[in-house]
């Protein structure tokens, strides 16, 4: 198995959930992590900040950088970036993985909560993805980015429960399309999704709370699945990967490990063609 040694990962939404298993799974390979996000102070509803990553990153073995950020103020992600470059000497990784979500019809979402969606979830990535680009094509060894995003599925039923959200999202997956091809042979972009519901504080907050943890798997299993795309060739590229089927590539194939309760029947995530998600519709309606 490869490895993430040396390596500057840049990773937003790092103070909590996906964002944070990526950065401790890195960690341990003793990799450099630049922890992007708002959280500085504790929030009552969502655990967890970029000091408290960074302590854990450091714990780990790796080394951390935590970063107060807002991915929608370009003159915050320029800041972040060359302040990434000055402590670490460059970036490796880009993992584009903050979003927001509202999962609500055209007429019950007002304006601001759309812009924050289309800000975060399309510009936000793009623009982290620009400014981190330059260093990612610098030849010092292979470079990914990769993208918390699903499958590019255009069947209407992801489209009429939450429109606004579901284009928001699959902006991100589009990026992915484009810079794998206009960077094909120079760097990796990649986009991964996983198979089921993660158990993290948006599941918690605005999918069924306990019932859906429960039929959740836990961040770690993104985590590895990132960590095994990340450590392949540059060659691998332009691809919308699902956890399981990245980690049964390498080999694993018992992910009772990774279920929050092994008895329970699991969740299938949004996007996927697997009509079994579509009792995840009915928790939003």
């Amino acid at each position: 198995m490869g490895t993430l040694k040396g390596k500057t990962l840049f990773i937003t939404g790092a103070s909590r959930g996906i964002g944070g298993a990526i950065a401790l799974r890195a960690a341990v390979d003793g990799a450099n992590i630049a922890v992007i996000a708002k959280t500085d102070l504790p929030h009552p509803k969502l655990p967890g900040t970029i000091l408290e990553a960074a302590a854990a990153i450091e714990k780990a073995g790796g080394r951390a950088l935590a970063l107060k950020t807002d991915i929608r103020d370009e003159e915050q992600v320029r800041r972040a970036v060359t302040k990434t470059v000055e402590t670490f000497g460059g970036i490796d990784i880009c993992i584009n993985n903050a979003s927001a979500m509202s999962l609500a019809g055209t007429l019950e979402t007002d304006m601001k909560r759309y812009d924050l969606m289309h800000a975060i979830n399309g510009r936000g990535s793009f623009m982290v993805s620009k400014y981190c680009l330059p260093h990612l094509l610098k030849d010092s060894g292979p470079s990914h980015l990769l993208m918390i995003s699903p499958p590019l599925n255009l069947d209407p039923r992801w489209f009429a429960p939450h429109p606004a959200y579901t284009v928001a999202k699959y902006n991100m997956s589009l990026y992915t399309l484009a810079l794998a091809e206009e960077f094909r042979g120079r760097i990796a972009v990649n986009a991964l999704w996983p198979r089921t519901i993660i158990a993290t504080a948006a599941i918690a907050n605005l999918l069924g709370g306990e019932t859906m943890l429960r039929r959740s798997r836990r961040p770690e299993i993104m985590a590895d699945a990132a960590h095994a795309i990340l450590t392949r060739d540059i060659s691998f590229t332009g691809n919308f990967c699902i956890d399981d089927e990245i980690l049964a590539e390498t080999g694993i194939v018992d992910f009772d490990r990774y279920c929050v309760d092994p008895a329970a029947d699991l969740q299938k995530d949004f996007f996927l063609g697997d009509r079994a998600a579509s009792t995840l519709l009915k928790v939003i309606q």
